[in-house]
Protein backbone atom coordinates (compact mmCIF):
# COMPACT_ATOMS: atom_id res chain seq x y z
CA UNK A 1 0.00 0.00 0.00
CA UNK A 2 1.27 3.47 -0.89
CA UNK A 3 0.34 6.91 0.47
CA UNK A 4 -2.25 7.63 -2.22
CA UNK A 5 -4.01 4.34 -1.54
CA UNK A 6 -4.00 4.83 2.23
CA UNK A 7 -5.19 8.44 1.95
CA UNK A 8 -8.13 7.32 -0.19
CA UNK A 9 -9.44 5.08 2.60
CA UNK A 10 -12.28 6.53 4.66
CA UNK A 11 -10.70 8.25 7.68
CA UNK A 12 -13.96 7.58 9.50
CA UNK A 13 -13.25 3.85 9.15
CA UNK A 14 -9.62 4.32 10.26
CA UNK A 15 -10.78 6.13 13.39
CA UNK A 16 -13.38 3.45 14.11
CA UNK A 17 -10.76 0.70 13.79
CA UNK A 18 -8.75 2.51 16.47
CA UNK A 19 -11.75 2.72 18.76
CA UNK A 20 -12.71 6.38 18.22
CA UNK A 21 -16.36 7.32 17.73
CA UNK A 22 -17.75 10.77 16.89
CA UNK A 23 -19.51 12.80 19.55
CA UNK A 24 -21.66 14.42 16.86
CA UNK A 25 -21.85 14.25 13.09
CA UNK A 26 -23.87 14.93 9.97
CA UNK A 27 -23.47 14.11 6.28
CA UNK A 28 -20.62 16.61 5.82
CA UNK A 29 -18.54 16.37 8.98
CA UNK A 30 -17.92 14.54 12.25
CA UNK A 31 -16.47 15.75 15.55
CA UNK A 32 -14.32 13.61 17.85
CA UNK A 33 -12.57 14.02 21.15
CA UNK A 34 -8.84 14.59 20.60
CA UNK A 35 -7.40 11.17 19.60
CA UNK A 36 -3.92 12.29 20.69
CA UNK A 37 -4.74 13.56 24.19
CA UNK A 38 -7.49 13.66 26.79
CA UNK A 39 -10.15 16.34 26.50
CA UNK A 40 -13.77 16.85 27.51
CA UNK A 41 -14.97 18.85 24.49
CA UNK A 42 -14.55 17.60 20.93
CA UNK A 43 -11.97 19.58 18.93
CA UNK A 44 -11.06 17.04 16.24
CA UNK A 45 -13.02 17.65 13.05
CA UNK A 46 -13.33 15.18 10.16
CA UNK A 47 -14.45 16.70 6.87
CA UNK A 48 -16.16 13.77 5.14
CA UNK A 49 -16.34 15.58 1.79
CA UNK A 50 -12.57 15.75 1.35
CA UNK A 51 -11.59 13.00 3.82
CA UNK A 52 -9.36 15.33 5.83
CA UNK A 53 -8.99 16.19 9.53
CA UNK A 54 -8.24 19.29 11.54
CA UNK A 55 -7.46 19.46 15.26
CA UNK A 56 -8.64 22.87 16.46
CA UNK A 57 -7.02 22.57 19.89
CA UNK A 58 -3.57 22.28 18.29
CA UNK A 59 -4.12 24.05 14.96
CA UNK A 60 -2.96 21.21 12.72
CA UNK A 61 -4.51 18.74 10.31
CA UNK A 62 -3.99 16.74 7.15
CA UNK A 63 -4.74 13.40 5.51
CA UNK A 64 -4.73 9.80 6.74
CA UNK A 65 -0.94 9.50 6.58
CA UNK A 66 -0.47 12.70 8.55
CA UNK A 67 -2.93 11.45 11.16
CA UNK A 68 -1.30 8.04 11.64
CA UNK A 69 2.23 9.53 11.70
CA UNK A 70 1.17 11.59 14.69
CA UNK A 71 -1.00 8.87 16.21
CA UNK A 72 1.75 6.21 16.10
CA UNK A 73 4.59 8.72 16.46
CA UNK A 74 6.42 7.03 13.63
CA UNK A 75 7.62 7.33 10.01
CA UNK A 76 5.60 7.22 6.79
CA UNK A 77 7.02 3.79 5.92
CA UNK A 78 5.94 2.36 9.26
CA UNK A 79 2.49 3.90 8.85
CA UNK A 80 2.13 2.18 5.48
CA UNK A 81 3.34 -1.11 6.96
CA UNK A 82 0.67 -0.75 9.65
CA UNK A 83 -2.03 0.12 7.12
CA UNK A 84 -1.17 -2.87 4.92
CA UNK A 85 -1.91 -5.20 7.83
CA UNK A 86 -5.38 -3.77 8.41
CA UNK A 87 -8.57 -4.88 6.69
CA UNK A 88 -10.20 -1.63 5.64
CA UNK A 89 -13.37 -2.40 3.70
CA UNK A 90 -13.33 0.93 1.86
CA UNK A 91 -9.86 0.10 0.51
CA UNK A 92 -11.01 -3.31 -0.72
CA UNK A 93 -14.03 -1.69 -2.30
CA UNK A 94 -11.78 0.78 -4.16
CA UNK A 95 -9.54 -2.07 -5.30
CA UNK A 96 -12.58 -3.96 -6.49
CA UNK A 97 -13.86 -0.95 -8.44
CA UNK A 98 -10.47 -0.34 -10.07
CA UNK A 99 -9.96 -3.97 -11.00
CA UNK A 100 -13.49 -5.05 -11.88
CA UNK A 101 -15.47 -2.19 -13.37
CA UNK A 102 -13.44 -1.79 -16.58
CA UNK A 103 -13.33 -5.50 -17.44
CA UNK A 104 -15.80 -7.51 -15.42
CA UNK A 105 -19.05 -9.01 -16.64
CA UNK A 106 -21.81 -10.68 -14.66
CA UNK A 107 -22.66 -13.80 -16.63
CA UNK A 108 -25.39 -15.34 -14.51
CA UNK A 109 -27.10 -15.11 -11.12
CA UNK A 110 -28.88 -18.29 -10.07
CA UNK A 111 -29.80 -20.50 -7.14
CA UNK A 112 -26.86 -22.27 -5.53
CA UNK A 113 -25.75 -25.26 -7.60
CA UNK A 114 -21.95 -25.46 -7.61
CA UNK A 115 -20.64 -28.35 -5.51
CA UNK A 116 -17.46 -26.46 -4.60
CA UNK A 117 -19.49 -23.59 -3.17
CA UNK A 118 -21.68 -26.02 -1.23
CA UNK A 119 -18.54 -27.66 0.12
CA UNK A 120 -17.18 -24.25 1.13
CA UNK A 121 -20.36 -23.55 3.07
CA UNK A 122 -20.11 -26.96 4.71
CA UNK A 123 -16.61 -26.03 5.86
CA UNK A 124 -18.12 -22.92 7.45
CA UNK A 125 -20.58 -25.20 9.31
CA UNK A 126 -23.48 -24.09 7.12
CA UNK A 127 -26.07 -26.55 5.80
CA UNK A 128 -28.64 -26.39 2.97
CA UNK A 129 -30.86 -24.56 5.44
CA UNK A 130 -29.17 -21.30 4.34
CA UNK A 131 -29.35 -21.83 0.57
CA UNK A 132 -32.52 -19.77 0.15
CA UNK A 133 -30.72 -16.66 1.41
CA UNK A 134 -27.81 -16.64 -1.05
CA UNK A 135 -27.17 -16.84 -4.79
CA UNK A 136 -24.54 -18.32 -7.04
CA UNK A 137 -22.94 -15.49 -9.02
CA UNK A 138 -21.00 -16.35 -12.15
CA UNK A 139 -18.89 -13.56 -13.59
CA UNK A 140 -15.91 -12.90 -15.84
CA UNK A 141 -12.85 -10.77 -15.07
CA UNK A 142 -10.74 -10.29 -18.17
CA UNK A 143 -10.46 -13.78 -19.60
CA UNK A 144 -11.13 -15.52 -16.27
CA UNK A 145 -14.51 -17.05 -15.53
CA UNK A 146 -15.25 -17.12 -11.80
CA UNK A 147 -18.05 -18.12 -9.49
CA UNK A 148 -18.84 -17.23 -5.90
CA UNK A 149 -21.55 -17.23 -3.26
CA UNK A 150 -23.43 -13.95 -3.57
CA UNK A 151 -25.29 -12.16 -0.78
CA UNK A 152 -27.41 -9.35 -2.19
CA UNK A 153 -27.65 -5.90 -0.64
CA UNK A 154 -30.35 -3.23 -0.78
CA UNK A 155 -28.72 -1.52 -3.79
CA UNK A 156 -28.59 -4.65 -5.92
CA UNK A 157 -24.89 -5.25 -5.27
CA UNK A 158 -23.39 -8.46 -3.89
CA UNK A 159 -20.95 -9.54 -1.24
CA UNK A 160 -18.96 -12.38 -2.82
CA UNK A 161 -17.27 -15.35 -1.14
CA UNK A 162 -15.66 -18.60 -2.12
CA UNK A 163 -12.75 -20.56 -0.68
CA UNK A 164 -10.19 -18.31 -2.42
CA UNK A 165 -12.01 -15.05 -3.10
CA UNK A 166 -13.60 -12.30 -1.02
CA UNK A 167 -14.89 -9.12 -2.61
CA UNK A 168 -17.93 -7.00 -3.46
CA UNK A 169 -19.68 -6.51 -6.76
CA UNK A 170 -21.45 -3.32 -7.81
CA UNK A 171 -22.55 -0.84 -5.15
CA UNK A 172 -21.76 -1.44 -1.46
CA UNK A 173 -24.76 -1.30 0.89
CA UNK A 174 -26.46 -2.98 3.84
CA UNK A 175 -28.57 -6.10 3.37
CA UNK A 176 -31.99 -6.56 4.95
CA UNK A 177 -33.96 -9.80 4.76
CA UNK A 178 -36.88 -11.44 6.53
CA UNK A 179 -36.65 -15.06 7.61
CA UNK A 180 -40.31 -15.70 6.82
CA UNK A 181 -39.86 -14.59 3.19
CA UNK A 182 -37.20 -17.17 2.23
CA UNK A 183 -34.42 -14.66 1.85
CA UNK A 184 -36.26 -12.01 -0.12
CA UNK A 185 -34.50 -8.64 0.14
CA UNK A 186 -36.62 -5.96 1.81
CA UNK A 187 -37.06 -2.57 0.15
CA UNK A 188 -40.26 -1.15 1.70
CA UNK A 189 -39.15 -1.45 5.31
CA UNK A 190 -41.24 1.49 6.54
CA UNK A 191 -44.45 -0.14 5.32
CA UNK A 192 -43.98 -3.37 7.25
CA UNK A 193 -45.07 -4.35 10.73
CA UNK A 194 -42.02 -6.30 11.93
CA UNK A 195 -40.82 -5.44 15.42
CA UNK A 196 -37.61 -7.48 15.78
CA UNK A 197 -34.28 -7.33 13.98
CA UNK A 198 -31.00 -9.23 14.42
CA UNK A 199 -27.89 -7.24 13.44
CA UNK A 200 -24.63 -8.63 12.01
CA UNK A 201 -21.44 -7.21 10.52
CA UNK A 202 -21.01 -9.85 7.81
CA UNK A 203 -23.32 -12.26 6.03
CA UNK A 204 -21.49 -15.42 7.16
CA UNK A 205 -22.51 -14.55 10.72
CA UNK A 206 -26.07 -13.90 9.56
CA UNK A 207 -26.15 -17.31 7.87
CA UNK A 208 -24.78 -18.85 11.07
CA UNK A 209 -27.69 -17.28 12.96
CA UNK A 210 -30.12 -18.77 10.43
CA UNK A 211 -28.41 -22.13 10.93
CA UNK A 212 -28.76 -21.98 14.72
CA UNK A 213 -32.07 -20.23 15.32
CA UNK A 214 -35.35 -22.12 15.35
CA UNK A 215 -38.24 -19.64 15.47
CA UNK A 216 -37.04 -16.07 15.00
CA UNK A 217 -39.45 -14.39 12.58
CA UNK A 218 -38.04 -10.87 12.48
CA UNK A 219 -35.68 -9.21 10.03
CA UNK A 220 -31.94 -9.66 9.63
CA UNK A 221 -29.79 -6.58 9.04
CA UNK A 222 -26.28 -7.20 7.71
CA UNK A 223 -24.07 -4.13 7.70
CA UNK A 224 -21.58 -5.62 5.18
CA UNK A 225 -19.04 -3.05 6.40
CA UNK A 226 -18.37 -1.16 9.63
CA UNK A 227 -18.17 1.91 7.39
CA UNK A 228 -21.94 1.55 6.87
CA UNK A 229 -22.71 2.01 10.57
CA UNK A 230 -24.53 5.32 10.06
CA UNK A 231 -26.75 3.85 7.36
CA UNK A 232 -27.44 0.87 9.60
CA UNK A 233 -28.50 3.18 12.43
CA UNK A 234 -31.08 4.74 10.12
CA UNK A 235 -32.56 1.31 9.36
CA UNK A 236 -32.67 0.41 13.06
CA UNK A 237 -34.98 3.34 13.77
CA UNK A 238 -37.76 1.15 12.33
CA UNK A 239 -37.46 -1.52 15.03
CA UNK A 240 -38.37 -1.44 18.73
CA UNK A 241 -36.69 -4.82 19.39
CA UNK A 242 -33.01 -4.93 18.37
CA UNK A 243 -30.70 -7.94 18.86
CA UNK A 244 -26.95 -7.47 18.31
CA UNK A 245 -24.60 -10.25 17.16
CA UNK A 246 -21.51 -8.19 16.33
CA UNK A 247 -17.86 -9.26 16.29
CA UNK A 248 -15.81 -9.49 19.48
CA UNK A 249 -12.93 -7.40 18.14
CA UNK A 250 -12.15 -3.73 18.78
CA UNK A 251 -14.18 -2.44 15.84
CA UNK A 252 -17.13 -4.70 16.66
CA UNK A 253 -17.15 -3.67 20.32
CA UNK A 254 -17.07 0.02 19.42
CA UNK A 255 -19.79 -0.48 16.82
CA UNK A 256 -21.92 -2.28 19.40
CA UNK A 257 -21.40 0.56 21.86
CA UNK A 258 -22.48 3.11 19.27
CA UNK A 259 -25.67 1.21 18.47
CA UNK A 260 -26.53 0.79 22.15
CA UNK A 261 -25.85 4.49 22.71
CA UNK A 262 -28.40 5.28 19.99
CA UNK A 263 -30.81 2.50 21.04
CA UNK A 264 -30.37 1.78 24.78
CA UNK A 265 -32.93 -1.05 24.71
CA UNK A 266 -30.89 -3.02 22.14
CA UNK A 267 -29.85 -6.46 23.44
CA UNK A 268 -26.26 -7.64 23.11
CA UNK A 269 -25.92 -11.39 22.51
CA UNK A 270 -22.14 -11.52 21.97
CA UNK A 271 -21.83 -13.39 25.27
CA UNK A 272 -23.01 -16.51 23.43
CA UNK A 273 -19.71 -16.57 21.51
CA UNK A 274 -17.48 -14.66 23.93
CA UNK A 275 -14.48 -16.96 23.35
CA UNK A 276 -14.59 -16.47 19.58
CA UNK A 277 -14.25 -13.57 17.18
CA UNK A 278 -17.70 -13.92 15.69
CA UNK A 279 -20.76 -16.16 15.48
CA UNK A 280 -19.51 -18.17 12.50
CA UNK A 281 -16.24 -18.97 14.24
CA UNK A 282 -18.31 -20.18 17.20
CA UNK A 283 -20.38 -22.38 14.89
CA UNK A 284 -17.29 -23.85 13.21
CA UNK A 285 -15.75 -24.58 16.61
CA UNK A 286 -18.89 -26.46 17.62
CA UNK A 287 -18.86 -28.48 14.41
CA UNK A 288 -15.16 -29.39 14.65
CA UNK A 289 -15.53 -30.47 18.25
CA UNK A 290 -18.60 -32.58 17.55
CA UNK A 291 -20.68 -30.53 19.94
CA UNK A 292 -23.75 -30.20 17.77
CA UNK A 293 -26.00 -31.02 20.70
CA UNK A 294 -24.57 -28.16 22.73
CA UNK A 295 -24.90 -25.87 19.73
CA UNK A 296 -28.53 -26.88 19.50
CA UNK A 297 -28.96 -26.15 23.20
CA UNK A 298 -27.36 -22.75 22.67
CA UNK A 299 -29.77 -21.99 19.83
CA UNK A 300 -32.62 -22.31 22.31
CA UNK A 301 -31.35 -19.06 23.85
CA UNK A 302 -31.61 -17.13 20.58
CA UNK A 303 -34.30 -14.45 20.37
CA UNK A 304 -37.72 -15.70 19.41
CA UNK A 305 -39.99 -13.43 17.42
CA UNK A 306 -43.46 -14.87 17.36
CA UNK A 307 -46.86 -14.35 18.95
CA UNK A 308 -45.91 -16.12 22.14
CA UNK A 309 -42.93 -13.80 22.55
CA UNK A 310 -45.08 -10.74 22.08
CA UNK A 311 -47.42 -11.95 24.83
CA UNK A 312 -44.47 -12.63 27.14
CA UNK A 313 -42.22 -9.78 26.10
CA UNK A 314 -41.21 -8.83 29.61
CA UNK A 315 -40.10 -12.37 30.37
CA UNK A 316 -38.20 -12.64 27.08
CA UNK A 317 -36.26 -9.45 27.75
CA UNK A 318 -35.19 -10.83 31.11
CA UNK A 319 -33.96 -14.06 29.46
CA UNK A 320 -32.13 -12.36 26.62
CA UNK A 321 -30.25 -10.06 29.00
CA UNK A 322 -28.85 -13.14 30.68
CA UNK A 323 -26.75 -14.51 27.80
CA UNK A 324 -23.38 -15.31 29.32
CA UNK A 325 -22.48 -18.55 27.59
CA UNK A 326 -19.14 -19.19 25.92
CA UNK A 327 -19.06 -18.69 22.22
Amino acid sequence: MNCNQFNSISLEEVLLSLGHLPTKQNEKEAWYLNPFASESQASFKLDKRINAWYLHSEGLGGNNTDFMKKYLNTSVNEVLDWAAKQNFSSFHQQQQIKKLEPNYKIDEILDLQNLNLKQYLKGRALSPKVYDYIKEVRFTIGSKKLYAIGFENLSGGFELRNAFYKSSLLKKDCSLINLSSNGQNISNIQDRDVKGVAVFEGFMDALSFIELQKSFAGDILVMNSIALLNKSLEHLKNYPDIHLFLDNDTAGIKCRSEIIRSFPEAKDHSGIYSNHKDLNEFLIHRMKNNLSNKAAEQSEKFPVQDKQEVRNQGQEIKRSNGFKRKR
